[in-house]
This record gives structure tokens, sequence and C-alpha cells, in this order.
């Protein structure tokens, strides 16, 4: 009784302290691209049973919209990594920007774990593998009870201990920790969102597609649109419109995989 007491006064203790996790991730956007694989640093940071994944770039943005200034613009829907998490309701929130609007996606898939006995050293930390399906792909899993944290990056959460790392059986997607800072800070700035599911997710990013440099939007509000190239020389604007239309059907990878969108 004694340990489970001490065990249960550290988990607390933790669990009220503010710390951040750095995660590299690992994306290939072309499935039949083995080369083309993108890589990008992102962060949990966690207090009280909450967190927040993020790029980095973006916690840059949201501190400065925090300050009154106008922060990241985002051009696309698909593949945006923001995820808000309450751990003690078990509640996973997808926050995607589109047009200066912030849309708040629940997540309601279950993860059901399958925790193996198979253990091995990831980084200094010992770790047990677990496996779950999110998304149309199956995951296989790391996690450490030496990190108490029953979380991880982006929805992956519900095991115990903080998952150090995530990948696909694929190889398409991964998540590996790389830094652990005590003491980071968390902030929200992303409060004042429209609720949507997932069918108006494929409508968003269909609006993309249709429409990616928002011309139309912009030729109603009686806007002129020019597009200057690297030689400096005016394009088409059309012509930039198929070029980013091709490169969105060419990386049509997402995470979720049972949300692709059939854009034809």
């Amino acid at each position: 009784m004694k340990f489970i007491i001490f065990f249960l006064g550290i988990s607390t203790f933790c669990f009220s302290q503010k710390i951040s996790f750095i995660y590299e991730t690992k994306s290939k956007l072309n499935s039949e691209k083995a080369d083309d694989v993108y890589s990008e640093k992102m962060i949990l940071d966690l207090k009280n049973n909450t967190s927040i994944f993020r790029d980095l770039q973006d916690k840059q943005s949201d501190s400065v919209k925090l300050n009154n200034g106008n922060g990241r613009y985002k051009m696309g829907v698909e593949n945006q990594f923001y995820i808000k998490k309450n751990l003690t309701q078990k509640k996973i929130e997808k926050v995607l920007t589109y047009l200066g609007t912030d849309y708040l996606l629940p997540i309601e898939e279950i993860l059901n774990w399958k925790i193996s006995s198979e253990q091995k050293m990831i980084g200094k930390y010992k770790s047990q593998k677990a496996e779950a399906n999110y998304g149309g792909r199956n995951w296989i899993a790391w996690f450490t009870t030496e990190l108490p944290f029953s979380d991880g990056p982006y929805v992956f959460s519900g095991l115990p201990g903080l998952i150090v790392s995530i990948q696909d059986s694929n190889n398409e997607y991964s998540f590996n920790l790389v830094e652990v800072k005590k003491g980071g800070n968390i902030f929200d700035a992303r409060t004042k969102t429209v609720k949507i599911d997932w069918k108006k997710y494929e409508s968003l990013a269909k609006s993309y597609f249709n429409d990616p440099y928002d011309i139309n939007t912009k030729l109603a509000m009686g806007k002129i649109v020019t597009f200057t190239g690297p030689n400096g020389i005016a394009m088409d604007i059309s012509v930039k419109t198929k070029e980013m239309q091709k490169s969105i059907l060419q990386e049509n990878n997402p995470i979720e995989l049972n949300h692709k969108i059939n854009y034809k």
C-alpha cells in the first residue's frame, strides 16, 4: 500500500509540472516515392493532464497571436498536426487553420491498444511495445514508464507511460522523441473555433483544391490577383493553380488514410 501511495504521489507531482517533449516527425506524402520524406520538429506541451501537440513554427505563431500579431498563414487543409488533449476526460481535438479561421475537429475514433511483452531500449529509455489501429493504419508504438505520462505525439495516448516512438506499419509516418524539456510553457491561442466533422473537413479540402490561391474570394472583393515568378515575370495565375493541384494529387497520402479525399 505504501508503494502504491508513493507511486501515485510521484505521478501527481509529475503531471502538475509543465513539461515539453520534442519529436522528430517524418511523413511520406507520396507513397509511391521512397525518397519523398518530409521531416519537421514538433512539440508536445503537457500540464495538469492537458496537452497541445503542434509543430514548433505553429507554437511560435501562436505566441505571436497572443501578443496581437498576425501569426502564421497556412494555405492547405490536409495534414495539419495540431492536437489538443484532455487526458482526464479522454477528449482529443484536431485544430485546422484555413483562410484565417480555426476549425475544431473532434477525434472520436477509439485507440484499443494491444500491449506486448516485447521490450527494448529507445534512446536512454527502457520501452515496451504496443499496437493499435487509427485512421486506417496499423501503428506500432514504444512507450516508457520511466516517463509516467499517459500521452504521446499527435492523437496517440492512453498507454501506461509516454510514447517515445511510434510509426505506422507502412513506414509512411513516424514520431520519435528527441528531447525532454522541464518547465516548458503551454498556451492555447486557438480557443475561438468553428466545430466541424469529417464531411465538412473534406468540403474545406476540396474548396482549397479548386481554388488554392483563394482567387475567387479576392476577385469577389474587387482585388486584383497577380503572380510573379522567381524571374520577376508576371504569370497566368491559372497555370500556378494547375501546378498546385498537381502537387496536391501527388502528395495525397494523409495520416488518416481512411479519410483520404478523392479530388477527381
